[in-house]
């Protein structure tokens, strides 16, 4: 049988298999967990809601809850290491060349806006440099592609050095914008309660003059009655001046309670 080269970049499989422990999430297990779940809250006083983890649990059951935190706060997520402590990794750690300044090798303050700008004109040259070496001879370009991926690199770690100080920056612009709109509703209610101050104040210091107001359908009525009432001799004439005289104070108050309304919708219009 004739050997067959493999290639390392080959795709085997469009999606990776699924882990292994999904075969026991079956109907069974998950009823036998769900018992030793209700048990162990009902021995510990707890409830079943708020637990996340059972100890001494038999292991074919152990797949069904989430796994222990990691004792050294190291754990993998898609194979690739993750840890708490989120330090970035140095360009000697990672196996590839700093491409350091005069400023780092004499332990001094570096400017890294310079060193930014500097590593991008670098770049653009490099890359100037491939295209013509690729026009005359393809095999020394090889040694430029590395160059160039190693400026790429340099590049990219010193723009990852100021993600620390851009999360502090946008948190500090977030609570500041919260801060402004809070003080904005603040003023805007102070200025709401100063005006409607004012417009009671005014209306306590405001003297209405009396109107005559167009007497209502019922209090002329109310009137005639009366008069009626005098004129027949069923009641007497200062009864009958009492009547008329609250029907016209009742229209009075109406009026009143009119003119105020209308003052306080001119001022909130």
């Amino acid at each position: 049988m004739a050997e067959v080269e493999q290639d390392p970049f080959k795709v085997t499989a469009l999606y990776p298999d699924p882990p292994p422990f999904w075969k026991a999430f079956t109907a069974d297990n998950i009823a036998q967990f769900d018992t030793f779940k209700q048990q162990y809250a009902a021995r510990q006083g707890l409830d079943v809601n708020t637990i996340l983890r059972i100890p001494d649990i038999p292991e074919d059951l152990t797949c069904l809850q989430p796994p222990a935190e990691p004792e050294d706060a190291k754990w993998k997520v898609f194979n690739e290491p993750q840890s708490l402590d989120h330090q970035l990794q140095s360009l000697e750690a990672a196996g590839i060349q700093r491409l350091a300044s005069e400023d780092q090798l004499a332990g001094r303050h570096m400017d890294r806006a310079f060193e930014l700008k500097r590593i991008a004109k670098s770049m653009l040259l490099n890359f100037l440099e491939l295209i013509g070496l690729m026009g005359h001879n393809m095999h020394h370009a090889m040694d430029k592609v590395e160059d160039l991926r190693v400026l790429f690199l340099n590049f990219h770690h010193y723009l990852n050095e100021y993600r620390p100080h851009q999360a502090r920056e946008q948190l500090i612009q977030l609570m500041q914008d919260q801060l402004d709109a809070k003080r904005a509703e603040t003023a805007a209610i102070r200025a709401v309660t100063d005006k409607a101050k004012r417009a009671l104040e005014g209306l306590g210091s405001m003297d209405i003059p009396p109107a005559e107001p167009e007497a209502s359908e019922d209090q002329r009525r109310a009137v005639v009655a009366a008069a009626s009432a005098a004129a027949s001799g069923l009641v007497q004439a200062p009864a009958a001046l009492n009547l008329m005289h609250n029907a016209k104070e009742e229209g009075l108050y109406w009026a009143r309670e009119s003119d105020g309304w209308s003052i306080l919708d001119g001022e909130y219009a």
